[in-house]
């Protein structure tokens, strides 16, 4: 019998005060003194999740409002507490924030849905008594939340330490559990799409232990346990899933250029019957035995001369598809298969199957919560779904008789009209696709790829 897990939702008043720092500290801390961590990330988002695995040792799981139904996020919470001691959530921007201005997809909406509660990241920079009416805000804002305690975060000082305590202490009554000094050598680099990839830096486990150090020697830990035991969830049981067995094998390119895959759409590819096979469009000269490809999202245009050089791999993916190897790309993805790639005024030769250029700008060309439509040229997915898109690239030269699965009813796509460029067998779109009950995708590009498989056969 599974026993009942704590959790904790660690949040923030807004963006890029230090939340993500203090999460991954706390769950690689809290490994390394035994515990199994499980932790989530609210909200769209590819790359804290893979800090977050490295930090545990066990996938991260997005809980999503905005492309999931209250109980699929749920049934995600629950389904993988299987053999967890405590489960950590990550949040997005600060507590209240959201698309929606009544709160309804907020980071304490989660927390209320969960009945998490709420450990508050305050970045404290050029702040002293003003912290109080700030979190007398945050305390008054919304009734059913439970702030539980506070993590300052980058402290300049014990005095200006000492100040930011007495204000908090005289006015909120709330537990300080925590004090991080200003310290530049363990700040996570951010970039365009958020947070770097562990994968693109030269040892990051050792940067994610120096943030545990870190954490364990300025945030109470013991409170943090503690603070997580006053809500307990109930595990629910999870199909098993084995990336070794299926009735058909899906190649899915995974390495320093190509990384942005959602754990549960994984795995949803797998109960559907795929088997997963893995391979790096860097470096392997050619594909696995496979009856259809997936390429995600990524940074190629950091990769782009080890993408560009791997021509053998190039000329058999270009091949493949254009004998009707079902293949399906996002993003990143998308920009490799297209003839170039241009970024930081150099160029090099990609796949070359979509007729045009992938141009990396120096501002956002699509961002957020997006909408598809499908149209009748989809191949696998059906009526109109969320999604969501974070790209600088942008596709120049397309011919204007291309074939599109999608038309774009909220956010930009390709061209603010259209998006999913379709060739034979290929679908390829600037969104990322979430595997949902309103969107099952997975389910049915497996069953896809096993007719193509029968017709060959």
């Amino acid at each position: 019998m599974t026993s009942p897990v704590p959790h904790i939702l660690i949040a923030a008043a807004r963006k890029s005060s230090g939340k993500t720092s203090v999460s991954l500290g706390l769950a690689r801390a809290l490994t390394q003194a035994g515990m199994v961590v499980q932790t989530y990330k609210k909200g769209p988002d590819y790359i804290d999740p893979l800090w977050l695995e490295q930090a545990s040792g066990r996938p991260c799981y997005n809980l999503d409002f905005n492309t999931m139904s209250t109980e699929e996020i749920l049934s995600t919470f629950k389904q993988n507490l299987n053999g967890a001691d405590i489960a950590i959530i990550e949040t997005n921007k600060g507590l209240f924030d959201g698309i929606d201005v009544t709160g309804k997809d907020s980071n304490a909406q989660l927390a209320k849905l969960l009945g998490s509660p709420i450990v508050l990241v305050l970045d404290t920079v050029g702040m002293t008594r003003g912290i109080a009416p700030l979190l007398h805000g945050y305390q008054s804002f919304d009734a059913d939340i439970k702030i539980s305690g506070v993590v300052l975060n980058k402290t300049g000082g014990p005095r200006h330490e000492g100040k930011l305590r007495a204000a908090i202490d005289h006015y909120n009554k709330l537990p300080v559990i925590g004090a991080l000094p200003r310290n530049t050598t363990l700040a996570v680099e951010e970039r365009h799409l958020g947070l770097t990839t562990p994968g693109e830096i030269s040892g990051a486990l050792p940067l994610i232990d120096a943030l545990a150090g870190a954490v364990g020697q300025g945030v109470d830990i013991d409170a943090i346990i503690a603070i997580a035991e006053t809500s307990t969830a109930e595990p629910a049981d999870k199909p098993a899933t084995d990336f070794s067995t299926g009735d058909v094998t899906i190649g899915i390119a995974r390495d320093a250029a190509f990384g942005f895959y959602y754990a549960d759409d994984l795995e949803a590819l797998n109960r559907a019957g795929a088997k997963l096979v893995f391979f790096d469009a860097t470096k392997d000269k050619q594909l696995p035995e496979i009856d259809g490809l997936f390429i995600g999202g990524g940074f190629p245009e950091t990769n782009m001369e080890s993408l560009s050089q791997n021509s053998a791999l190039r000329e058999q993916i270009k091949n493949l598809i254009h004998m009707g190897l079902p293949t399906y790309a996002e993003c990143g993805g998308l920009m490799y298969l297209c003839e170039r790639l241009m970024s930081n005024g150099a160029s090099a030769d990609m796949v070359g199957v979509i007729p045009g250029m992938a141009v990396m700008n120096k501002r956002p060309q699509g961002r957020g919560i997006a909408r598809l439509k499908a149209t009748d040229k989809a191949l696998w997915t059906s009526g109109e779904f969320n999604v969501h898109e974070f790209h600088y690239a942008s596709i120049e030269g397309l011919p204007g008789d291309l074939d599109y699965a999608y038309e774009i009813t909220r956010g930009y796509g390709i061209d603010g009209k259209q998006d999913g460029i379709v060739i034979k067998n290929m679908v390829a779109n600037f969104c990322h696709l979430r595997q949902t009950e309103r969107c099952t995708w997975a389910d049915n590009f497996v069953e896809f790829v096993r007719k193509h498989k029968n017709r060959q056969t």
